[in-house]
């Protein structure tokens, strides 16, 4: 969606939009809609929506109104109620017939930030994936193109520059996820980050096949060798920091089909696991993000990238493979690739940027949906500070983390009798063994948090900023947490 402020609203608009906070309306809207309002028992909660016609002129103007909720919440929940306001704009006029929806702004009382909240909810709200969709009907097609802000606060239009940056970010990691198997591959998923990122100033490194085996990549290769699909590493990297400063790594699985390997999960949705890729495409969004906006931080993101496919050529359960850190791995179960895959890739960013500190990101375990549902990604750290850190930004902007355990009890778990270690533990605590894997690979004690992100990239209901699909979950993450602890 298109987003322009302007300091007069366009002649005759069809639409209309007002924002308001709780308990109080715009003195431009007319006593009909106001005493409506109220006998449709609108209170301008987050997120409430009420919609009328009056006569402007010689005209009819269709009027929305949306809720932005309590001006003396806290922060949190006056962003989540002025996101929500903006979303439920979109989510109602996005196929309506309307083209344009001028946002009156100029009675709302919002600060510069609170106008970016706004409009952050109303373009998120707008993203859709209808690429392979060619027998829509006239009224559900897409109809709503852009946005006229009018009467915003001084500095609303520098704020929304950055939030646009983040709304692009999210926006790709949406389409990544949302991509099939066959048109989004490892090849393709490089080629799709170096376009997007071209002219942007940051830098792109790729490995092949070869480069990885000559690392001694034998885990990340083992999960890929039963695909026609070569595998491949992206490291997109950004110096925007302090010359010097050692960056923030976010590593980031991207396994772009799963069929479990020899492993074969059961046929009955299988199809979901074409977002089996979403740690990746957090990471690739959240670089995206802040590249876009030129964040004030050094910061590098790796995503490992491969096809997991049962042929006569796919390893078997029960396999050794050496992995980059020279570490020996018995796979005992071919689905359980996603920590193959990010052992080595976990390896590789430590030895090649030397990150300050480490985050990861993975769709890695279905227990994770079991103990959290969809409400929560899980998080495991090493370090208490970063796990706050991490806890805080996800508040902030919706993407919501629940800490679980990590231990000496857990790790026993996974040893293996005939090499150092299997890829999977007993049944119980499936999440927590998953980690205690990945934790092996971690060096010097660097500050590390695994985020099991498995219930949250895909939604099969409308939330905060999007529709049922692809959710971004993880982007803003990333970018409220470089914001915080970083930026400052």
């Amino acid at each position: 969606m298109q987003i322009k402020f302007s300091d007069t609203s366009p002649a005759n608009p069809g639409l209309i939009a007002y924002v308001v906070n709780q308990g109080s309306m715009p003195a431009a809207v007319e006593p009909v809609l106001s005493n409506g309002a109220k006998a449709a028992r609108f209170k301008g909660r987050g997120g409430q929506f009420f919609e009328g016609f009056v006569e402007r002129g010689d005209h009819t103007v269709r009027v929305a109104i949306a809720g932005a909720g309590d001006t003396g919440a806290d922060a949190t929940k006056r962003e989540e109620a002025l996101e929500k306001a903006g979303a439920a704009l979109a989510a109602k006029y996005l196929t309506s017939g309307e083209s344009e929806i001028v946002l009156d702004l100029s009675e709302a009382g919002l600060n510069a930030a609170e106008t970016a909240s706004v409009l952050l909810g109303l373009r998120l709200r707008s993203w859709r994936h209808d690429a392979y969709r060619t027998k829509l009907k006239d009224e559900q097609k897409v109809s709503l193109k852009s946005a006229t802000v009018v009467g915003a606060s001084e500095g609303a239009e520098a704020a929304w520059d950055v939030a646009a940056a983040v709304a692009e970010g999210v926006e790709f990691t949406r389409d990544l996820i949302a991509e099939p198997a066959n048109k989004l591959y490892p090849v393709s998923f490089v080629e799709m980050c170096q376009k997007r990122f071209e002219g942007t100033g940051a830098e792109l490194t790729v490995l092949d096949e070869d480069q990885m085996a000559e690392l001694g990549m034998g885990a990340l290769l083992g999960v890929g060798q039963g695909s026609t699909q070569p595998s491949r590493m992206l490291a997109i990297k950004w110096n925007g920091g302090k010359d010097g400063d050692a960056p923030i790594a976010f590593v980031g699985k991207g396994v772009t089909f799963d069929t479990g390997g020899i492993s074969l999960k059961p046929p009955v949705g299988m199809w979901d696991m074409k977002w089996d890729m979403g740690g990746s495409g957090a990471v690739a969004g959240a670089m995206l993000a802040l590249v876009k906006r030129k964040a004030k931080a050094n910061i590098v993101g790796v995503v490992g990238l491969v096809e997991n496919m049962p042929d006569g050529n796919a390893q078997r359960p029960g396999d050794i493979v050496t992995s980059m850190s020279g570490q020996t791995i018995e796979v005992l179960n071919t689905d359980a690739e996603g920590r193959l895959v990010l052992c080595d890739a976990l390896t590789w960013t430590q030895r090649t940027f030397k990150p300050s500190r480490i985050v990861d990101l993975a769709t890695l375990t279905g227990a994770m949906i079991i103990a959290l549902g969809k409400e929560y990604g899980g998080m495991f750290a090493n370090n208490d500070d970063l796990a706050d850190e991490l806890a805080t930004a996800g508040k902030q902007v919706g993407d919501k983390l629940w800490r679980l355990p990590l231990g000496p009890e857990y790790d026993k778990l996974i040893n293996s009798p005939i090499c150092d270690m299997k890829n999977i533990g007993p049944r119980e605590g499936g999440s927590i063994t998953a980690a205690q894997f990945l934790q092996r690979f971690i060096e010097n004690d660097t500050p590390w948090a695994h985020l099991d992100i498995a219930g949250m990239v895909f939604s099969d209901k409308p939330g905060r900023t999007w529709d049922k699909g692809a959710t971004g979950y993880g982007t803003r993450l990333l970018d409220a947490f470089i914001r915080n602890t970083v930026e400052g």
